[in-house]
């Protein structure tokens, strides 16, 4: 190991050498595998940050993605401990460094599903008090979205509340970042949450108006899409998820303070979720081809930044599963051996517990609910397997905790009127 983070040292001086002598515009950017990333102060929005730090933060991620193994992820946290150690003095941009070093570490984590990690390098952020208010407000929206995915919703309610206390106490220093964006993003974490608990009327107080704020089009207006999906206002719906589609592919300058975030929330995961959420909203309309083609991009977007065995693509394939359950009720056709491979390969993938652990104990505990009650729905028109669909539907009955709507309403959408759910891919929720 002391071999191997000697050479990573090496490679990542290297690099920051000739980073300085020859700028290029293909050097990886921070929480997205492709994009440049400039974080040096432009005087406007841009924060003050170590060149230096960014080089290493850079090389680290692109290190860790390029093999997707947990030996690749070691190695890119290793150079960005020793950034941490080595390369950063006082001062704001110093605090600023490690923050973005903090935010980086913690998006590898829990891209492995090492969410313990994750949010103990979030949380030390919060001791960075000379630190930017973009920073600190990108940290605080990945905790909301990480506890989120974890089912603790009561600690994510309290992280947005101090989310939205700190920007409104506190105003951004030069470099700090957008005020109005920043208000936005808290705002939209708080809506969020109220999404998940089932509180639509809520929500809108927190979300309407936030994505018409520049610089707003990604996880801010992504939840505001997802508002008016379920609340069936497609068109308009259809309208924001392309926006964010669109927003987070051609956005390819990470000058701003407020353009940057983390772990689930990141630009990555905002353009995969958000392009689930267009393919499940195209099915709800009836436009099945659409769907399938949709839903299809994002499984494969998700597996190339994943990896083919990463939980969040099981989320991708129960959406698909549920995509064809409801174009066969729709056509009064059978799929059942398309959905029974679907539902089955997301299950394995989703990391599901044995029918007879307590379903308390499940991950992702939404979705998995969704891929066992629709597996079990596909079972009991199947005589010889009614047993077994039936014992599993009982489970996926216990396991559903959405405030919104049943299980089976969530499964079987019946006509236009009926509630639709929305599975958010970013924190494995349906809203």
């Amino acid at each position: 190991m002391i071999r191997v983070a000697a050479k990573l040292s090496r490679a990542t001086s290297s690099a920051v050498r000739s980073a300085r002598l020859v700028p290029s515009s293909h050097t990886p950017c921070l929480l997205c595998p492709s994009p440049p990333f400039r974080l040096l102060h432009d005087g406007t929005n841009g924060p003050d940050a170590n060149p230096v730090a960014i080089q290493m933060i850079n090389y680290a991620l692109s290190h860790a993605r390029s093999q997707k193994s947990e030996e690749s992820y070691g190695q890119g946290l290793l150079v960005l401990e020793q950034c941490l150690s080595t390369q950063l003095s006082e001062g704001q941009d110093a605090e600023n460094s490690r923050g973005l070093v903090l935010l980086a570490m913690s998006t590898l984590c829990s891209e492995r599903g090492n969410f313990d990690e994750a949010i103990e390098k979030l949380q030390g952020i919060e001791e960075l008090r000379q630190s930017s208010l973009g920073v600190r407000v990108a940290a605080m929206e990945a905790l909301v979205g990480l506890h989120l995915e974890l089912g603790q919703d009561d600690a994510s309610s309290v992280i947005a509340d101090k989310c939205l206390e700190l920007v409104e106490k506190e105003e951004p220093k030069t470099g700090g970042g957008n005020p109005v964006v920043l208000s936005a993003r808290a705002k939209a974490a708080k809506g969020l949450v109220e999404l998940v608990h089932g509180n639509l009327e809520l929500a809108e107080t927190f979300l309407k108006g936030c994505e018409n704020n520049e610089g707003s089009i990604g996880s801010v207006a992504l939840s505001y899409g997802e508002l008016l999906h379920a609340t069936q206002n497609f068109s308009l719906a259809k309208e924001v998820y392309k926006k964010v589609i669109q927003g987070a592919s051609e956005n390819k300058d990470f000058s701003d303070m407020h353009a940057f975030a983390a772990c689930n929330m990141s630009s990555e995961e905002v353009l995969l979720a958000a392009t689930c959420a267009l393919g499940q909203l195209e099915a709800h309309m009836g436009n099945f081809g659409d769907a399938e083609d949709i839903l299809t991009r994002a499984l494969s977007k998700t597996e190339g930044h994943f990896g083919s065995h990463h939980p969040k693509v099981g989320v991708v394939l129960t959406c698909l599963a549920l995509m064809f359950r409801h174009k066969a009720r729709q056509e009064r056709s059978s799929s059942l051996m398309i959905q029974e491979g679907l539902y089955r390969k997301a299950i394995e993938l989703l990391k599901a517990p044995p029918l007879e652990t307590d379903e308390s104990k499940a991950g992702r505990s939404d979705v998995v609910a969704l891929a066992r009650g629709g597996y079990a729905e596909a079972l009991c028109v199947q005589q010889n397997r009614k047993v077994q669909g039936e014992k599993m539907r009982s489970w996926a009955e216990a396991a559903w905790a959405n405030r919104r709507l049943s299980l089976a309403e969530a499964i079987e959408i019946s006509d236009p009127s009926s509630k639709v759910p929305v599975i958010d891919a970013r924190i494995c929720r349906a809203l």
